[in-house]
């Protein structure tokens, strides 16, 4: 799983370095802003999604706040929070980013049978759900991930959260 994942991962920022993109961490960032359900996910849910600490998520959140695809909001309910919002450039470059990211998934994935995709998809939820520390947890993913927004193209099957990858290394 691990050796799958670094490969296709490597892979697919590749290819996004040969269409002079911004790295995978920034496409991982932002499409986890898309698909939050109300488009304005704190910094914490972001940092727990992506798996940063909140330093990692709040350099990387200066990087794309510097290049102008996202924004810091104030958070209604918690003023002492901020949310991530996707700027009109933002959705751009998600859009240009994930193009790649599809055709490049869909390359190595695309091998699968869908069986075998159904099979990979639910053996990884389980997996998954076991790092929950609580019921409660998973309750809360579990809603987070129900009023998600459909994925709006492609043939890929819809991630169980936002995108993971080498974050870490951004």
């Amino acid at each position: 799983m691990v050796t799958s994942h670094a490969a296709v991962t490597d892979r697919v920022q590749k290819a996004l370095t040969a269409a002079d993109l911004p790295p995978l961490s920034w496409f991982e960032l932002l499409w986890a802003v898309k698909r939050s359900p109300d488009g304005r996910p704190r910094m914490s849910d972001l940092a727990e999604w992506l798996t940063l600490s909140r330093g990692g998520i709040t350099k990387l959140v200066d990087r794309l706040q510097e290049a102008g695809y996202l924004e810091r909001v104030i958070c209604a309910e918690d003023r002492r929070s901020f949310q991530a919002e996707l700027t009109a450039a933002g959705e751009r470059m998600l859009e240009e980013m994930r193009a790649t990211y599809e055709a490049e998934i869909e390359r190595h994935l695309g091998t699968l049978t869908g069986d075998e995709a159904e099979l990979i998809t639910a053996a990884l939820a389980k997996v998954t759900e076991s790092t929950c520390d609580a019921a409660g947890a998973r309750e809360d993913r579990a809603a987070t991930i129900e009023s998600a927004p459909a994925q709006e193209s492609g043939t890929l099957p819809r991630p169980l959260r936002p995108p993971r990858g080498s974050v870490a290394n951004a």
